[in-house]
């Protein structure tokens, strides 16, 4: 046997269950410990059977496999090297875990004579993620001839089902890889033919005619979402001032659920059902008025509601019965530990005939008039023979076009041009809470990182989800459209690695949508605000920055667009092609 193929040999036949279990991405970050896995990668993307994504920084690499994994719902493999690379990984580890996506790390290790002698890039790393990874597997470093030929399989199965809800909530997971010299060498092709050869039935698009019933299985579950919350429905009546609740990643089936009850939908912008004709936009406003939120008696909650303060306070009320359908994250929702009822999802009995539907129609007719904008420049003046009519309709058509741009206004624009087969990314800034407020209903593909709601990885995850749906392997198939990611000024800084792409793989439509409003805006709501000395509170809070996004953009290789008014948004909406970082100055 080559010198070196030991390490190659069981790199590669790990990698190929993974293959014949579904998985389709790995993310890699380059270094010398991992290379029998590295080579290993490539050889499959050159056989047809995974796409590989390179990336230098690990925290980027988690968090664009947290992407891949939101858009395909299937988990993507990390791969990285020893000692600090392991370590980077943990924001996006943490992610996963709060969020229920699933995640393979493969970490390459020293073997345990090299451990605990001061050798560099060595640590403990298979205690690093705790209990934020559901599955930790130290793994020996094979020998030629000493490991069991069924071993690598075994093992990928045992990860994979982990890390998508076989044994418990889906979420990340490590395999330890130890390594000896020779690090990696060429696999003898024989050797290479078996281990392909079982992969041959695997068609074009990285499906499996015949997996078999475990692969079958575990494919299936991992690629619907739903099923991680499956259970035994609990029965439930409409009841009046009943409202249904929708957090982060509800799906549709709360929406399904408020249809049926004749309820309220409060459900947030990134819940999977913020669309249909029970959606209540501004439920903020309502919740904190006597004759809506003061009436509710009963709240039926799907996701993770993160965007808003009446929520937990309205589930906190010891007048209200609260239902909280378990996701498919390791913690269920309890604001003030409150809730008495979890369910795993919920059935609607048939309503009786003598439904009340004052109470929806109250609140759905209440929220449009809120947001109704009322204006003064009247469309029917430009149909007018008037010429001086038409004069004053063009000029104050004209001043609209030149108004600044506004948190409303930008994610009013975005909306507005996002379709079904775009897909729509927010970072955790005050962008998200806006939308939330206004944006009216539409069924579209949204995504944020509400696991823990950091500014972690934005432009990473979004990467990973526009990988994943502009070259087909997003969920459903669906057509290829534009991804965007509408971020702050500071999570695009603190991800700003992540704009590195390497040369050769493929180019993304992603346009990254940043509101510049000079610092952590999101600070200045903040109680303290008002009491802090200002010097201080700019310096420690606000954390003021004069970065040139139009630099940055170019030393990266994006476009770059500045849109000052809504003329310039609009325009530089529709108009952006390929990698564009979209610049929009927004007041303080």
């Amino acid at each position: 046997m080559t010198p070196g193929s030991t390490a190659s040999e069981f790199s590669m036949a790990v990698l190929a269950e993974f293959v014949r279990l579904g998985v389709r991405h790995v993310v890699l970050c380059p270094g010398s410990r991992s290379q029998a896995l590295a080579l290993a990668a490539a050889q499959c993307e050159a056989s047809g059977l995974l796409t590989l994504t390179v990336r230098i920084d690990e925290r980027g690499a988690g968090f664009l496999a947290l992407g891949l994994a939101v858009e395909t719902g299937m988990p993507a493999l990390v791969i990285t090297t020893s000692g600090t690379a392991v370590g980077n990984l943990l924001p996006a580890v943490m992610e996963a875990h709060h969020s229920g996506v699933p995640m393979i790390l493969l970490t390459a290790d020293r073997p345990p004579e090299l451990r605990g002698i001061g050798s560099n890039q060595t640590t403990d790393q298979l205690g690093l993620f705790g209990t934020f990874a559901a599955f930790a597997r130290e793994v020996e470093a094979p020998s030629d001839g000493a490991y069991d030929r069924h071993f690598p399989a075994q093992l990928a199965r045992a990860a994979f089902f982990a890390a998508t809800g076989r044994s418990g909530p889906p979420g990340a997971v490590q395999v330890n890889l130890a390594f000896r010299e020779p690090l990696s060498g060429d696999i003898d092709p024989a050797a290479l033919d078996r281990i392909l050869g079982d992969l041959s039935d695997l068609d074009g698009r990285g499906g499996h005619s015949d997996a078999g019933a475990d692969s079958a299985d575990s494919a299936a579950s991992a690629n619907s979402t739903t099923a991680n919350r499956a259970g035994t429905g609990e029965t439930i009546a409409p009841e009046p001032f009943t409202v249904v609740i929708a957090g982060h990643d509800a799906g549709d089936e709360a929406e399904e659920a408020a249809r049926a009850l004749g309820a309220p939908l409060l459900a947030e912008v990134s819940s999977g059902a913020h669309f249909g004709r029970n959606l209540v936009v501004a439920y903020r406003e309502l919740l904190n008025l006597p004759e809506f939120g003061g009436r509710v008696r009963r709240v039926i909650v799907f996701g993770h509601p993160t965007l808003s303060r009446e929520i937990p306070a309205l589930i906190e009320r010891s007048d209200v019965e609260a239902i909280v359908i378990r996701g498919h994250a390791g913690e269920a929702y309890n604001p003030g530990h409150r809730v008495k009822r979890f369910v795993d999802a919920v059935n609607v009995a048939e309503p009786s005939d003598e439904a009340d539907a004052s109470w929806l129609g109250s609140w759905v007719s209440a929220s449009r008039a809120l947001l109704d904008d009322a204006t003064s420049v009247d469309p029917a003046a430009a149909r007018t023979d008037d010429h001086r009519a038409v004069a004053e309709f063009t000029k104050a058509q004209l001043e609209v076009f030149r108004e600044p741009v506004t948190r409303r206004m930008l994610v009013e624009a975005v909306w507005q041009k996002t379709w079904p087969h775009d897909r729509l990314v927010f970072g955790s800034s005050r962008l998200i809470r806006e939308a939330d407020r206004v944006v009216p209903g539409k069924r579209i593909r949204v995504h944020a990182n509400r696991g823990l709601a950091g500014i972690d990885g934005t432009v990473a995850t979004a990467a990973g989800i526009a990988l994943a749906s502009q070259f087909g392997a997003g969920s459903g198939n669906a057509p290829a459209g534009t991804t965007r990611v509408v971020l702050g000024d500071l999570a695009l800084l603190h991800d700003a690695g992540s704009l590195l792409t390497a040369p050769g793989e493929p180019e993304t439509r992603i346009q990254v949508i940043v509101g510049n409003d000079g610092g952590g805006t999101i600070f200045d709501s903040l109680e303290v605000a008002e009491t802090a000395r200002k010097p201080a509170f700019d310096r420690v809070m606000y954390t003021p920055h004069e970065v040139k996004f139009e630099a940055l953009a170019h030393a990266y290789g994006w476009n770059h667009i500045r849109a000052a008014n809504r003329g310039e948004l609009d325009e530089a909406l529709s108009s952006a092609t390929g990698r564009t970082i979209l610049e929009v100055p927004l007041p303080r």
